[in-house]
């Protein structure tokens, strides 16, 4: 895949206060993926993550920045990734975190899944080595039981249902949110799960990529009692 291109595909990228390390990802991205696009929806930064993402924008028309907040559009992580995947104008759509806890790298592994047959790809998380034990333990015990809720609703699972890391043919996944709007939980950060609750089973041609998530280069994690609660909310919708 030296000579590969990647005009089908657009990187999601949901940004809050993501200054110290969006630069980074995006030129990577831009770099390594020759003709990819790649759309920036932020939730509302305070700091100067519009400011590096717009002067890259200048030198690349590939790279665009979007304001949700100033948009008054409905703030949270699935929000902006639903809103993501709709806007793009291509094929396939490529969901990553922009603090590179996930590896930039593996997303031309994503693409060449989706280009040989796969609708959905999933990158997951063979390792967590740097979690705290209470965090492995609630981390486990969700996806214990989000997983549980797949199997008894005949759903799609995965070894990741909650990974914040994939890429899906984006024609599918709108689709899939258009007949079950209600059902997403745009406060919260489990998009991919919602998705896999909602879609039919048997349209789904799955593929998974493992890898290892990386530590945190800048900044904290937003996930918090809020974001736990959305947790539960979309496992009962």
């Amino acid at each position: 895949m030296q000579h590969a291109r990647y005009e089908d595909f657009t990187v999601v990228l949901p940004t809050l206060n993501e200054e110290a390390t969006i630069g980074e990802l995006i030129n990577y991205l831009l770099s390594h993926y020759k003709g990819i696009h790649i759309l920036v929806m932020d939730d509302g930064s305070s700091d100067r993550t519009k400011v590096v993402v717009q002067k890259i924008g200048k030198a690349s028309s590939s790279v665009a920045f979007v304001d949700r907040k100033a948009m008054g559009l409905q703030r949270g992580l699935t929000a902006s990734i639903v809103h993501g995947i709709k806007m793009a104008n291509t094929k396939y759509a490529i969901v990553m975190d922009a603090d590179l806890q996930h590896p930039p790298e593996i997303v031309g592994r994503l693409a060449r899944c989706l280009k040989h047959g796969s609708n959905l790809a999933i990158a997951v998380r063979a390792r967590e080595k740097h979690w705290p034990f209470y965090r492995r333990l609630i981390s486990k015990s969700l996806m214990g039981f989000g997983k549980l809720v797949l199997f008894f609703r005949g759903k799609q699972s995965s070894t990741d249902i909650f990974s914040g890391f994939f890429g899906v043919e984006r024609k599918l996944f709108v689709s899939v949110y258009s007949n079950n709007r209600n059902r997403f939980v745009g406060q919260g950060y489990k998009a991919l799960f919602d998705f896999l609750k909602c879609a039919d089973k048997q349209s789904i041609r799955l593929c998974e990529v493992p890898y290892e998530f990386r530590l945190r280069k800048a900044g904290t994690s937003k996930a918090g009692l809020k974001q736990g609660l959305a947790v539960l909310k979309s496992f009962f919708s």
